[in-house]
C-alpha cells in the first residue's frame, strides 16, 4: 500500500492489533490441543488466507538474494520458537504472569536496535517505555513466580519475548525491501515447516483434534494472526520495530480482562491501576515518537534537493 493514500491516524491499527492480540492466550486456554499444532495450523490456515493478497508479489522471489532467503527462514525460525515458548508458557502459568513477562519486549528490541540500526529513542520515549513497563509488572505483580510450574511458565514467556524481539528486528530491516504481505506469507511459511517437523519429531499427532479445538485454530489465525501479527508487520514499514513493541505492551491489559471475563482469572486491584498506568505510558510513547519523526522531517525539508522544496518523511502520515 502506498503510504500517501493511507490517511488514517496510526494509532487506530495499532488499537486494532492491540485488541486482536489480546485474544490469543484467550484462545490458546481454550484448546486442548498441544501448543505446537495449535500454532502450525494458526498459520497455515493465516497462510491459505493470505494466498489471494500475497500472489501479485510472486514475482519478488526471484529477485530476492541468497542473504535475504537466509534472514527470511532465520526470521521464520525464531517467529517458530516464540510461539513455542509463550503458547507453552500459557498451559504452565496464568495469562497476566505470561503476557506480562511477554510485554518485556521493547528493552530487548530497544537494545537490539542500537547495537544493529544504531536507532536512537529520546529520553523522553525512553522515560515513557519505562513508566508502561512499570505498569505492567503491576498487572502480573501477584501471581508472578508463585509455584515450579509457574516460575516454567514464567521462563518460556521470556525466552519468548526474546526471541520475537530479534524477530522483530530481521523484519524491520527486510521490510525496506520487501512487501510486508510477501514478508509475513514467507515467515509463516517457514514457521509452519519448523512446527511440522518438530510434531512428526517428537511423534505429536496433527490430526484426530474436536470440532471445537480446529475452529479454535481457525480463530487463532484470523483474529491474533491476521488482524495482529500481519498487521502489525505492516506497520513496520511505517514506524519503528520499537514503536511497536511498545504498542504491543497494550495487550497484557486486554488480555487479563479478557481472562476475568472469559477464563475466571481474577484481576486484583494493583493489576487494575497497573493497566492503566499501561495505556498512560503507551500513549505519551506514541506522542514522543509522533514528536521525533516531526523534527525528523522537518530538518529533511529543510535541506531540498534538486529544486524539490518538499521532501518528507512517508511515516508522517501516520499521526498518532
Amino acid at each position: 500500500m502506498n503510504n500517501h493514500s493511507f490517511k488514517i491516524p496510526v494509532i487506530i491499527p495499532i488499537t486494532i492489533g492491540i485488541i486482536a492480540i489480546s485474544f490469543s492466550s484467550i484462545f490458546v486456554k481454550w484448546s486442548t490441543a498441544p501448543v505446537s499444532v495449535q500454532a502450525m495450523f494458526r498459520l497455515l490456515f493465516t497462510l491459505i488466507l493470505m494466498i489471494p493478497f500475497v500472489w501479485k508479489h510472486r514475482n519478488w522471489l526471484k529477485n530476492l538474494t541468497v542473504k535475504t532467503y537466509i534472514m527470511l527462514f532465520l526470521s521464520g525460525i525464531l517467529l517458530a520458537l516464540h510461539f513455542l515458548f509463550w503458547m507453552g508458557s500459557l498451559k504452565l502459568t496464568t495469562v497476566a504472569s505470561s503476557t506480562i513477562l511477554l510485554s518485556l519486549q521493547p528493552i530487548f528490541v530497544m537494545i537490539g536496535a542500537y547495537i544493529g540500526f544504531k536507532e536512537k529513542t529520546s529520553k523522553s520515549a525512553m522515560l515513557s517505555m519505562v513508566v508502561a513497563i512499570i505498569g505492567a509488572s503491576m498487572i502480573g505483580w501477584g501471581d508472578i513466580g508463585i509455584s515450579i510450574t509457574n516460575i516454567q511458565g514464567d521462563i518460556l514467556s521470556v525466552l519468548g519475548t526474546i526471541v520475537v524481539a530479534i524477530h522483530m528486528l530481521i523484519g524491520q530491516s527486510l521490510l525496506k525491501s520487501i512487501p510486508s504481505t510477501l514478508y509475513s506469507f514467507m515467515v509463516f511459511l517457514v514457521a509452519v515447516m519448523v512446527f511440522a517437523l518438530y510434531n512428526m519429531t517428537l511423534d505429536i499427532p496433527m490430526t484426530g483434534y474436536s470440532h471445537a479445538d480446529w475452529g479454535i485454530f481457525l480463530l487463532l489465525a484470523i483474529v491474533p494472526t491476521v488482524f495482529g501479527h500481519v498487521l502489525f508487520n505492516w506497520l513496520l514499514k511505517q514506524v519503528t520495530a520499537a514503536t511497536i513493541s511498545m504498542a504491543i505492551l497494550g495487550e497484557p491489559v486486554g488480555a487479563s480482562l479478557l481472562a476475568i471475563l472469559l477464563l475466571n482469572e481474577p484481576l486484583s486491584l494493583t493489576q487494575f491501576i497497573g493497566g492503566l498506568i499501561v495505556l498512560l505510558g503507551l500513549y505519551f510513547f506514541l506522542q514522543n515518537t509522533r514528536k521525533q519523526h516531526k523534527n525528523n522531517t522537518a530538518k529533511m525539508t529543510s535541506k531540498p534537493r534538486n529544486g524539490d522544496s518538499i521532501i518528507k518523511d512517508e511515516r508522517d502520515n501516520f499521526q498518532a
